[in-house]
């Protein structure tokens, strides 16, 4: 009895509200119908009068059946308020009915008393509403379609006056629909209307077969990944498989004729998609590897990326193609302690006009994120199964979550926010990863190194150590020799250009100072070397007498570079001199070499 009671009640409250919703009217109707593209838009500035005794809450908008499967996109706001105030009244698709269409419930600002109007501007996309008429053309030939809609604004209301203006792309027409009258047509604008005193539900076929040579790109699959770094960095990358939706291209492509006719009608060459103002590190490329062939510029308010395929895209033909960029995270991800918010477009503006069949969005979040909630931008959206996405030094995957959607367009370019917890204690996991292994290996290696594991103990190795050790300090000491030798090379040329004698005796003066130093340490290497081996003792003993030579020489070279100077000597027997000097000079250095490659 109780569950009857309940039914009674809501078929009563259902009855009363379709009495409400029934007083409401059409008073003036003005319907702009855009076919400039491949998504016909209607724009319907609608007033409604309430008519009736009490008040109304909301507005149905009603698509009839032949366009039920078609709709991408229904819209509205409140028409007379600022840009700036004009939010998006909340629509609910309602149950479809198959004789009536599909009804979409708009949600009034405030209730529609007895006897107030309001204006209402409704906008409507469809996708795949246009019949290529041909299906098919050649490459010289242009592109026909064939569309057909309602005459009257389909609405459960009556209408009072109405007003339909059909916008072409261009001027030219196959046919249209000429009746009822009035019909108007200046050049791409074709006036139907206005009409008077129209009943709801009223149906009268409007045929128009004209030609449209813009663009129909479609994305058939967009996959888009948004992996979010709190280390200040969020990457999005896009893969996109697009097709042209327009007449199939008959018979062969001409390249030539390509090029002799450069408006090449329904082809497309190029387009552009917009990214963040923010965006950087900007990459596309397709299976082949990057496309050099795209251009980027870079704009006050977005990145605008001129996409140019490999080849041009005629009906039918199809293009996958990869686009990535990084954008700062502070832009996007705000926070209050552990609590974290990111907020940014679910889809991005890929190109004009754009129409992408079947969506699928995965953002990453950071690993260990927790207490996951997914926010939806004011639009129905499936949000799948979360996934876990692995990369490198995760342990436990990072959370993924999966939106998915049919026929988005450019009115899709809305935000969504995601809420989740994450430990900034966790920012440390990954670093630790490397650091604490990499230290425990620093620390076994210096332990094994210092640990002897010989059962006797070995005397000679320890020697052969000991004089491997000197003679690595005997080659470095003769690294700094060479050093000081081409230091008092730089003075002497530089005494012998300037002809400065006084800057030349100071430098040598220092020179000679850490030369002294040198051979004191070789000295010191030498008395450590003879308790382990007198042959290596002597070798040393080598090294210090050829040393000397090499410094007696170098000497009498600057002995008689001042000659030079002074002009006691002449040139030609100056350079003679240098000549077998210099040569005198490479013999010792071999030697050296040969001395410190014994050991």
């Amino acid at each position: 009895m109780r569950r009857f009671s309940l039914i009674c009640l809501c078929l009563t409250i259902g009855l009363v509200f379709g009495q409400e919703q029934d007083n409401l009217i059409n008073t003036n109707v003005e319907r702009a119908l855009d076919l400039v593209s491949h998504l016909p838009k209607e724009t319907i500035s609608v007033t409604v009068e309430n008519r009736g005794t009490k008040g109304a809450r909301y507005y149905d908008y009603v698509v009839e059946s032949q366009h039920a499967n078609d709709v991408a996109f229904v819209g509205a706001v409140v028409k007379g308020k600022n840009a700036d105030d004009q939010a998006g009244l909340p629509v609910k698709q309602q149950a479809a009915d198959k004789t009536k269409g599909i009804t979409y419930r708009i949600e009034l600002p405030n209730e529609l008393r007895a006897g107030q109007t309001i204006t209402l501007e409704i906008e409507v996309v469809h996708a795949n509403a246009l019949r290529l008429y041909p299906t098919e053309i050649t490459q010289a030939e242009k592109q026909l379609v064939l569309y057909k809609t309602n005459t009257y604004y389909y609405s459960r209301y009556a209408t009072t006056t109405q007003k339909t203006i059909v916008t072409l792309p261009t001027d030219r027409t196959e046919s249209y629909s000429q009746t009822p009258k009035p019909v108007v047509k200046n050049e791409q604008t074709i006036t139907y209307g206005p009409y008077e005193n129209i009943a709801a539900f009223t149906r009268n076929e409007l045929s128009l077969h004209y030609e449209n040579n813009n663009p129909f790109l479609t994305v058939s699959n967009l996959k888009r990944w948004i992996e979010v770094s709190h280390w200040g960095n969020i990457a999005v990358e896009e893969t996109i498989d697009m097709y042209h939706s327009g007449a199939k291209l008959k018979g062969s492509f001409s390249r030539l004729d390509f090029q002799r006719r450069q408006d090449s009608y329904s082809a497309v060459k190029t387009f552009k998609t917009s990214l963040p103002a923010s965006a950087r590190d900007i990459y596309y490329r397709d299976e082949i590897g990057n496309v050099s062939t795209s251009h980027v510029r870079v704009m006050q308010d977005q990145v605008e990326v001129e996409i140019r395929p490999r080849f041009p895209l005629y009906g039918g033909w199809k293009t996958h193609y990869i686009l990535g960029y990084n954008v700062p995270s502070y832009q996007y991800l705000y926070n209050k302690g552990n609590r974290y918010v990111l907020k940014m477009r679910l889809i991005d503006h890929v190109y004009d006009d754009q129409l992408l069949e079947q969506v699928t969005v995965k953002i990453i979040l950071p690993e260990h994120a927790h207490n996951i909630e997914f926010y939806a931008p004011p639009y129905d959206v499936q949000r799948l199964p979360d996934e876990k996405h692995y990369t490198y030094l995760d342990t436990v995957g990072r959370p993924v979550v999966v939106i998915s959607k049919r026929n988005m367009l450019f009115q899709h370019i809305q935000d969504f926010e995601i809420h989740y917890t994450f430990d900034k204690i966790m920012l440390l996991h990954e670093p630790m990863l490397i650091v604490v292994p990499l230290f425990g290996l620093f620390c076994l290696v210096i332990l094994l190194v210092r640990l002897n594991f010989s059962i006797t103990h070995n005397e000679s190795n320890e020697t052969r150590l000991r004089i491997k050790a000197i003679w690595e300090q005997l080659s470095d000491s003769n690294i700094k020799r060479t050093s000081l030798y081409e230091k008092l090379e730089d003075a002497l040329n530089s005494y012998k250009t300037s002809k400065d004698l006084k800057a030349f005796n100071e430098l040598k003066k220092k020179l000679e100072s850490e030369f002294k130093n040198l051979q004191q340490d070789l000295t010191s290497l030498q008395t450590k070397v003879r308790a382990d081996s007198a042959d290596a003792a002597e070798k040393i003993a080598e090294f210090l007498r050829l040393d000397s030579q090499q410094h007696d020489i170098q000497s009498s070279l600057s002995g008689h570079a001042e000659k030079l100077v002074n002009g006691r000597l002449d040139k030609n027997v100056y350079l003679e001199q240098e000549k077998q000097i210099r040569g005198k000079i490479r013999d010792i250095g071999t030697r050296i070499t040969s001395i410190l490659n014994q050991y």
